[in-house]
């Protein structure tokens, strides 16, 4: 681990190698596990502004689970998240012509519809960002529905912090990301 700025930084961003093989996984990540996507509370009402917009990107489902839960599920520890439909996929979850998981959020995006690309935990993954009071701490989520995404990456040589470069920046700033680069170049 290392400080930058007001971030305590996993070596593990620099060391590991990652690119998203949709191919592969289908978009796992989106569909499998027992939580939503991570929101932060700002995100909060970006979503409640641009539904009416993102709405008819989505399933059916999807629908039905926000209108039955809300557009943002707050956990018992007090975090907030996406709704899943049926306690697997997101709520934003729709599917493309090869029944690849895609975010309804990202296609409107995509098409000119909003200006939001979609949650900032979904644009950094496979990188997790934990807020305390006093820093962030800036880790790698390992998870087995990203092994396809581990070998692409080593295959690429691309590292988890170049995939998710875009993501840093709008998380930490371009100052943040270059001091960043400049430390992975001397690790």
């Amino acid at each position: 681990m290392f400080q930058l700025g007001k971030t305590i930084v996993s070596e593990e961003i620099i060391e590991n190698d990652f690119v998203c093989n949709l191919s592969a996984c289908k978009g796992a990540c989106c569909i499998d596990g027992d939580a939503g996507a991570p929101l932060e509370a700002e995100e909060v009402k970006i979503l409640e502004t641009i539904y009416p917009k993102v709405k008819p990107f989505l399933r059916d489902e999807g629908i039905e689970a926000i209108e039955q839960q809300g557009l943002v599920v707050k956990t018992e520890e007090g975090d907030l998240e996406t709704p899943l439909i049926n306690g697997a996929d997101c709520a934003f979850v729709i599917f493309d012509e090869k029944k690849v998981a895609r975010c309804a959020i990202e296609e409107a995006y995509n098409q000119g519809v909003i200006s939001w690309k979609k949650p900032i935990s979904c644009h950094l993954y496979p990188v997790r960002v934990k807020d305390y009071s006093e820093f962030s701490a800036v880790n790698y989520h390992r998870w087995q529905v990203c092994d396809d995404a581990c070998t692409l990456g080593k295959t690429l040589q691309i590292p988890i912090y170049k995939f998710v470069k875009e993501a840093l920046i709008r998380k930490f700033g371009e100052d943040w990301y270059n001091a960043l680069e400049q430390l992975a170049k001397s690790f």
